[in-house]
């Protein structure tokens, strides 16, 4: 053989060691990026986890249920005198609050106004 000739036939071993080579890299490389992007998720989702958990932990307290009541729906024990305390710049706020967000329209059927309303729409 010649010198030519060796050069070509080394050439093309190389090449079809290369393609040979370059789909299984390719497909490795694919799956360590999926496994990182997944390992990222996991780990988000056990601190997720790990929050709803101490979540339950509070909620299966009668005192921090009822401390949540009292704080959320204002709700008193009887015999209590409830008080709202209202700053400066909360009338703005409560105005908006209250505002209903779109009136529902007068040619919509009876039931179409109540599940607008119960859908808050």
């Amino acid at each position: 053989m010649t010198g030519t000739r060796r050069a070509a036939l080394l050439a093309m071993v190389v090449c079809a060691l290369a393609l040979s080579i370059a789909v299984p890299l390719r497909t490795y490389l694919a799956q360590r990026e999926e496994l990182r992007e997944v390992t990222a998720s996991h780990e988000t989702l056990r601190v997720e986890v790990a929050q709803l958990e101490q979540r339950k932990r509070e909620l299966a307290d009668p005192a921090h249920v009822e401390a949540e009541a009292r704080r959320r729906l204002h709700y008193v024990r009887p015999g209590e005198t409830p008080y709202i305390v209202q700053l400066p710049g909360d009338a703005e706020r409560e105005i908006d609050e209250q505002r209903p967000a779109a009136k529902p329209a007068q040619d919509k059927a009876w039931y179409e106004q109540l599940w607008d309303s119960a859908a808050a729409r």
